[in-house]
């Protein structure tokens, strides 16, 4: 069955559900030289909380580079390897323990002010020109989802927002490595130099961070070296490349996703805005309709018994979330999207030991934003009918996004703002 051809990137769905309807388990050969697929809920639920599905496994993408990749891509793997999101127990229980104290409730709800801000001075942006215009058109990719996580995640780590630019780009090359089955060598090439960047950024601003600590995530990692939570530089730097990397992608493409898929399903959309009350349970059936992160990779420890089958030790495995998030024996109607839904948990954060660290602060990000795109922006409306999505099949995002703005939004806007005033 072809996968990652341009249909399956617009639309995977499909091809899920094909390999479902063929059986439990699918060996493919398109992931990394080769890896077993898992489709259905229960299944893919079950081996993110099995520890004997390993997440040490950055090696294998950059060994599948090709045979050159391996000695030039050393110093990609020596840090990323170290990465919480690549950490196995007991080092992941050690790491996850210190990246914890910054993602507790307390901390995310203290973040909100800071978000609302943020969401407020790009929303600011958009409108400025809206009060002479007939019609108001923005890329909501460009001028929202994208800046937005970036600057939330600098405010946090305590690193200059002027630099978003970079982070974004580096963001992007890492996950076009990450999100690819086969990278080939310009791609590891690539990713690696972003890295690269991404920790000499750190590297400068380490030293002045123990100068001078204060509050921020950064400072927190380092008095977190300083007790023994965290061993070594390249420790350090990998758990404050993890924060930018992966407190970016997840979050614009949850946006830019969410509001697709709202603005694609205007009976949706327009309950949301009459029942505001539906944020939260809304916020979670778009993470379930148009998963950010599709799919995820495991390899065994030890041979394991599955649905008739023996998965070898060191065998990879694909846990296809994308797929379990559509499962009809989980899910009623699974292709429709209803922010009503009420059917227990999605997966697009993981499960298990491995469930995303900053889960809360996306939803966070994600319901302040839409509440206040509600509030500001009632009327929008897309100004492309086919969506551009990224040639990326494990972060399914949207490269753009124009909308529309009908020119009685800009009244709406300015009493948005002095609702809140």
């Amino acid at each position: 069955m072809a996968m990652f051809n341009q249909a399956f990137l617009e639309d995977p769905y499909p091809v899920y559900h094909a390999l479902r309807a063929a059986g439990p388990l699918q060996w493919s050969p398109e992931f990394c030289g080769g890896a077993w697929l898992l489709t259905r809920h229960a299944d893919v639920a079950a081996v993110l909380r099995d520890p004997r599905f390993s997440v040490q496994r950055a090696g294998g993408w950059a060994n599948s580079s090709g045979p050159d990749a391996v000695d030039g891509l050393r110093g990609f793997k020596k840090v990323f390897a170290r990465s919480l999101i690549f950490a196995d127990a007991p080092r992941h229980t050690r790491l996850r323990r210190v990246m914890n104290a910054g993602f507790t409730p307390a901390a995310v709800r203290a973040a909100a002010p800071q978000v609302q801000a943020i969401v407020d001075r790009l929303l600011d942006d958009i409108l400025a020109g809206a009060a002479t215009a007939p019609a108001v058109e923005f890329d909501f990719m460009r001028d929202f989802a994208r800046p937005l996580p970036a600057l939330v995640m600098a405010g946090l780590l305590g690193v200059d927002a002027r630099d978003r630019g970079d982070f974004v780009a580096w963001s992007d090359d890492i996950a076009a490595f990450i999100g690819t089955p086969t990278p080939t060598l310009p791609i590891a090439q690539r990713a690696q130099r972003s890295l690269g960047a991404m920790s000499a950024y750190f590297q400068q601003l380490l030293p002045q961070r123990r100068a001078q600590p204060g509050t921020d995530l950064v400072s927190q990692l380092l008095r977190a070296e300083a007790g023994g939570g965290i061993i070594g530089i390249n420790e350090l730097l990998a758990q404050c490349c993890t924060l930018l990397f992966a407190g970016h992608e997840t979050t614009r493409n949850l946006l830019g996703n969410g509001m697709l898929a709202l603005l694609q399903h205007p009976r949706e959309w327009q309950t949301l805005k009459d029942t505001p009350g539906l944020l939260s349970c809304a916020v979670k059936e778009l993470l379930r309709f148009e998963s950010p992160v599709q799919y995820t990779g495991r390899r065994l420890k030890a041979d394991v018994e599955l649905h008739g089958q023996r998965l070898r030790r060191g065998q990879l495995v694909i846990p296809l979330i994308g797929a379990a998030n559509r499962d009809p024996a989980k899910f009623t109607d699974p292709d429709r999207l209803n922010l009503r839904r009420n059917e227990g948990p999605h997966l697009s954060f993981g499960h298990g030991a491995h469930v995303c660290i900053g889960a809360t602060l996306t939803y966070l990000e994600a319901e302040i934003a839409l509440r206040t795109l509600m509030e500001r922006m009632p009327d929008l409306v897309l100004a492309e009918a086919a969506p551009a999505w990224a040639g990326n099949a494990a972060y399914r995002g949207l490269t753009r996004l124009p909308l529309r703005l009908a020119p009685q939004a800009p009244a709406a806007a300015v009493q948005g703002t002095q609702a809140r005033a």
